[in-house]
């Protein structure tokens, strides 16, 4: 794969306006990037721009911390397919995995997914939250919640993604579901590190410099 192709040009700082939306687009468009993914308040600007490219309007769905009811994501996930989002990023309830209550974070994934349909559903788990432990039990959730990627990061916790993390979780959910790496991936120096532990998209707001050195 091309890598422009492993890029999900990104812009979720809570300050990015409009021109800041619309350069990503662009720099997506020119660069033929796999998706730019930006808060939901933008994904119809972003879907005009985008129409006709081969370019994905991807968003993130209870951004960034996860702890909102499974209502509200759903609600969330259904209300960005209508508007013209092609992917969709949502958070795990971190703190549900964390108590040990598999089985909610296995049902929300999945009642999102049912929202979405065929369209891409990337799961983020928060890996600097989690014990490796964790990480397995997330990934095994993500799995059986028929999910299509799993995802380290939101970049607005502690810590972003790391070649070790990537690995383990593609070793958990096998090959039928991929990994996006995310957070704090600047050089490419680390998006290769990604790349060759598993990683099948990278989410960076570095797009264009990762690509052109």
């Amino acid at each position: 794969m091309e890598l422009n192709r492993y890029i999900d040009h990104t812009i979720l700082k809570p300050e990015a306006g409009k021109e800041q939306v619309i350069k990503i687009c662009e720099e997506a468009k020119e660069n033929h990037f796999a998706s730019v993914c930006i808060n939901p308040c933008w994904i119809e600007t972003a879907a005009e721009i985008l129409a006709g490219t081969d370019v994905k309007v991807c968003t993130v769905i209870g951004f960034p911390l996860g702890a909102m009811t499974t209502e509200s994501k759903v609600f969330e996930a259904q209300d960005a397919v209508k508007k013209g989002a092609e992917e969709v990023d949502m958070v795990i309830n971190i703190g549900r995995l964390k108590d040990g209550d598999d089985q909610y974070v296995t049902d929300e994934i999945k009642a999102v997914k049912e929202a979405v349909g065929d369209l891409v559903l990337k799961v983020i788990i928060e890996t600097c939250l989690l014990t490796k432990d964790e990480i397995v039990r997330a990934g095994i959730c993500v799995k059986n919640a028929g999910a299509d990627f799993i995802k380290t990061s939101t970049g607005f916790s502690t810590g972003g993604a790391k070649a070790e993390d990537v690995r383990l979780m593609k070793e958990t959910v096998g090959e039928n579901i991929k990994v996006k790496a995310a957070g704090g991936i600047r050089t490419r120096e680390a998006m290769d590190e990604m790349i060759a532990a598993g990683a099948e998209r990278i989410g960076t707001s570095s797009g264009v410099k990762l690509i052109k050195g």
